[in-house]
């Protein structure tokens, strides 16, 4: 699927997964160094999450490639079941049934690709292919950094707006909790994310 802007997306097969997961873990680590993530990337960590979420049998990827063919996007989802437990363990705890979810993980894109409309297409890829595996719910979890947070940019804008407009609304007093080191960081540290869902 192309798009005017010259990127084009595809959703990728179980084995095109596995052969992308070396470009997939290049772009989580350059995209999440900035803000609000600041993820201090470790390859060895990227393997190992990339690896138990391509075991998924729901695990999809949607790829936005550039006119040369290069990957410079990626977003993933699998069922929330079989994600990680700090994502499912709070849907649990307040009585729901992490079965019922399909979970929309990463989106990553290079940041000269970006407001040309790939985070809309990301969305509606894998909401297409929640709804083919069954799913009438998905859901995302969003990072949630303190106002007065040192690295915070001074232009710092949230994309609640674009969720919104996508028919995404946070679930009031669901917060998941992961961990991670932030980069000039000596030792990982548990955030807060905030989970954002929708019916399809």
């Amino acid at each position: 699927m192309a798009s005017k802007t010259g990127l084009s997306f595809s959703l990728l097969t179980t084995d095109q997964v596995e052969q992308a997961l070396d470009d997939l873990a290049r772009l989580r680590i350059e995209v999440f160094a900035d803000w609000p993530y600041l993820y201090d990337g470790d390859a060895a960590y990227e393997a190992q999450y990339l690896k138990h979420f391509a075991a998924s049998p729901g695990a999809v990827v949607v790829a936005a490639r550039d006119v040369n063919g290069a990957m410079v996007g990626a977003a993933t989802g699998a069922p929330l079941s079989d994600h990680a437990d700090e994502f499912a363990a709070p849907f649990a705890r307040i009585g729901l049934d992490p079965d019922d979810f399909f979970y929309l993980a990463e989106s990553v894109l290079l940041p000269e690709y970006r407001g040309q409309g790939a985070g809309r297409q990301f969305f509606q890829m894998r909401e297409a292919a929640a709804r083919a595996q069954g799913f009438e719910h998905t859901v995302f979890a969003s990072v949630v950094r303190p106002d007065d947070h040192p690295a915070k940019p001074l232009n710092d804008h949230t994309l609640h707006a674009f969720w919104e407009r996508l028919g995404y609304e946070p679930y009031s007093g669901l917060l998941a909790e992961f961990s991670w080191r932030d980069i000039g960081a000596a030792a990982e540290s548990l955030k807060p994310l905030q989970v954002w869902g929708r019916q399809l």
